[in-house]
């Protein structure tokens, strides 16, 4: 392979450092998460498919957050997995994959946004104003929200990508364990301050949406709820407000730091750590956290179970 090629084709992914005695473990462990990741969030996605009683808003909120997982695991873990089980000096990606890969892997963080954006708005709905849910969150009105989730998401990161693909490249070294927007532009020797104009401005603009409608509709939820004074009703909407938040507090976090951390490159395994988390701590605990909450899912999976062990 000559060097034009080398410099211009195929890349080498740093990887995440791990010691030879490391090596192993982490690669079952990770292998066992990939596939808890894909057989569960597969599994709703089929069960909302399947039953007509789960045609509902809710749950095509939930079947939009499940395949984003599923999309957002599979556009990484893979090459993840198989580069542990490489040389650090063989871990190469062409730049066509490594540019494919980075948009999916920021298509999946974009929607992971928006979407609960949209899941946070139908909490607040569902709760604060149950009469007028069915009319306000129809199904016909989740599908037209959740196409402007995905319709937005893929226009802005292509734009944020292709700012990334016009630059010309003189290095060949993506120093992440994945390719990423970040990574990307770093290859270049060109000015890139378009690109960390735009990127910081997408960034800021995507997680003050976030953050603001999060936290300003469960607030608003908090409220109605002090005001209610009905424990029961309290209790349950406390329970499922306070799992959701919990796993979008540990997206937010991991997915901040990973951003903020590229600045400094003296943190890089921090950075790599903090990624991997926002690609597979959520993704696994979404289907257990918003899955198991619905009635209807986990009375579902409690009949199969049933049905199982009275076969036997």
């Amino acid at each position: 392979m000559d060097n034009l090629t080398f410099r211009y084709s195929v890349l080498l992914v740093e990887g995440l450092q791990v010691t030879t005695e490391s090596i192993f473990p982490s690669f079952i462990l990770l292998l066992m998460v990939y596939i808890f990741i894909m057989v569960s969030n597969i599994g709703m996605m089929i069960q909302i498919t399947a039953d007509k009683n789960l045609h509902q808003p809710m749950y095509v909120l939930f079947y939009n957050l499940t395949l984003n997982d599923v999309l957002g695991s599979t556009a990484l873990l893979p090459q993840l997995l198989r580069d542990f089980l490489k040389d650090p000096s063989e871990r190469y990606i062409t730049y066509v994959e490594c540019v494919i890969q980075a948009y999916c892997l920021h298509l999946n963080g974009t929607v992971s946004h928006t979407v609960i954006i949209i899941m946070a708005i139908d909490r607040y709905v569902a709760i604060c104003n149950p009469l007028r849910y069915p009319t306000i969150m129809s199904n016909n009105m989740v599908v037209k929200l959740s196409a402007g989730a995905w319709g937005a998401a893929v226009v802005l990161v292509g734009i944020l990508i292709g700012l990334s693909v016009r630059l010309s490249h003189c290095r060949s070294v993506i120093h992440n364990f994945a390719c990423d927007n970040a990574s990307l532009f770093k290859l270049s020797c060109e000015s890139t301050v378009i690109n960390n104009v735009y990127g910081l401005t997408f960034t800021v603009v995507l997680h003050a949406s976030s953050i603001g409608s999060v936290a300003l509709t469960y607030l608003k939820i908090a409220m109605i709820c002090f005001k209610r004074k009905n424990k029961a009703t309290n209790s349950k909407a406390i329970k499922t407000c306070g799992t959701h938040l919990t796993v979008y507090i540990i997206m937010l976090v991991s997915g901040c730091v990973g951003i903020f951390l590229h600045r400094f490159t003296v943190y890089a395994e921090t950075r790599k750590l903090s990624s991997l988390m926002f690609h597979v701590i959520p993704p696994a605990l979404n289907p257990i956290i918003y899955g198991l909450q619905a009635k209807e899912i986990r009375q579902r999976i409690l009949n199969v179970f049933r049905n199982k062990v009275n076969t036997k």
